[in-house]
């Protein structure tokens, strides 16, 4: 019997100079696994800075019978896709002395006790992700992926003498490598969706410059060839994915008041929105797994002590002067408007990948999706009861739709419990990790 794909997966469309990857159709299955053959699993980590102001996130009730708070309301429309999980701890995230946002950062995926240094011998442990990573990683063009609203700086102290990257990493490949993100839109997008062909000739690579010329309108004849070789499943699939690529590429070009780019990526301006720019950093996570171009991600909304003012939200502060709340009633109130607007964009992004259907489910049925802050309350630099959502059933290896409550338990008994899921055999991990955290699947 013949088991070869019709259509390979590592197929790119060409033209004008363009690149673009496809995401995983039928068609690129081998006969006999098309029906069989689950949709992979993906993993999104998903980090928010300065600590929750917890008695407006924690929900009463327990089990499949409890209410969203006011900070958890937006997620009404997918309560039946996330675990509300109370009582974990991330012991190893306490710093020597001061500097509880760096040191928590730095072990917020690695459970693993930072070195005090404000130097380059830094030095803490590999992160969950890239755990899984070098797992899985194999099979997609790229291993993982770590996007992000702030840059920051890359040397020097951030945080009561820790070294920047421990505050502005979540990602770390080893003790001492921290995994930098991208933080400029277009970047990622040109990166993921737009590479460009390095045996272009000059006329064609002038032609779409002057055309002004979309990554799809590049594609448009190489496409139409495919569309013959598809079935009516597929051409769904794949208009799908051209309109939110389409729909992204000209969201990314507005933010920097660009056209269609050819050659350099143009980077967008510092004063963009980052209501937009957060909404299109998380559509390329839905697209780059609607591609199957990675299955694992981290996405940092800001950096640790992050100084944002969220004037959209009418508030004149700075986040991190706010999470030093000194029990004032205005800064509760002010911290209770940044925590709704950030569960919001993790509501968005679960929204979306529940709009993506796939074999047997939709993405986010497929997916594990990680939301917490590196501490709880960021008054008391908290690093017990931490603030954790996690969506999605890993391919039905979870049972959302419930608070569960694990007074006391390491936060890397969570993570070795999705590494587990994810076909990653471990009993330990981190400082503290004493085994998987029960409970979570049926």
């Amino acid at each position: 019997m013949n088991r070869t794909p019709v259509l390979s997966r590592r197929t790119l469309l060409r033209g004008m100079g363009a690149l673009m990857a496809l995401p995983l159709l039928d068609v690129m299955l081998p006969r006999t696994a098309r029906a069989a053959t689950p949709a992979p699993r993906r993993f999104v980590a998903f980090y928010t800075p300065c600590g929750i102001h917890m008695p407006k996130w924690t929900p009463g009730g327990e089990g499949a019978d409890y209410s969203l708070t006011p900070t958890l309301a937006s997620l009404a429309p997918v309560k039946g896709d996330v675990l509300v999980l109370s009582g974990l701890d991330n012991l190893p995230g306490r710093p020597d002395g001061d500097g509880h946002h760096a040191a928590a950062t730095a072990a917020f995926l690695s459970c693993v006790k930072a070195r005090k240094t404000e130097g380059t011998n830094i030095r803490t442990g590999i992160s969950m992700d890239q755990v899984l990573a070098n797992a899985v990683g194999k099979h997609t063009r790229y291993p993982s992926l770590e996007l992000g609203i702030d840059q920051g700086r890359g040397i020097g102290n951030c945080d009561s003498g820790y070294a920047c990257p421990y505050a502005n990493n979540i990602a770390w490949a080893g003790p001492s490598t921290p995994v930098p993100k991208e933080t400029k839109p277009r970047a990622a997008f040109e990166r993921l969706f737009a590479d460009f062909d390095p045996n272009v000739t000059q006329e064609e690579l002038a032609k779409r410059k002057a055309y002004g010329l979309s990554i799809i309108d590049a594609v448009r004849d190489d496409a139409k060839s495919l569309q013959g070789k598809l079935g009516t499943t597929d051409k769904r699939k794949l208009d799908e994915y051209f309109t939110g690529v389409r729909e992204l590429e000209l969201r990314v070009n507005a933010m920097d008041g660009a056209g269609p780019a050819c050659g350099t990526a143009v980077t967008p301006v510092d004063s963009e929105d980052v209501r937009e720019k957060t909404k299109a950093m998380l559509d390329l996570i839905v697209l780059a797994f609607q591609c199957d171009l990675t299955r694992t991600c981290t996405f940092m909304l800001g950096n640790a002590r992050s100084q944002r003012v969220y004037s959209f939200l009418g508030l004149s502060g700075e986040h991190h002067a706010y999470s030093h709340h000194q029990r004032a009633q205005a800064n509760y109130d002010a911290l209770a408007k940044i925590d709704k607007w950030e569960v919001e964009q993790y509501a968005y992004l679960l929204q979306r990948m529940k709009g993506v259907l796939e074999e047997g489910g939709t993405l986010l049925d497929h997916s594990a999706v990680y939301f917490s802050s590196e501490i709880a309350d960021g008054n008391m630099h908290e690093h017990k009861n931490l603030p954790i959502l996690l969506a999605g059933r890993a391919g039905g290896a979870i049972a959302p739709g419930r608070h569960v409550r694990y007074p006391g338990q390491p936060l890397a008994n969570l993570y070795i419990a999705l590494l587990n899921m994810f076909g990653v055999p471990t009993t330990t991990f981190g400082d503290d990790g004493t085994g998987s955290l029960p409970g979570l699947g049926v």
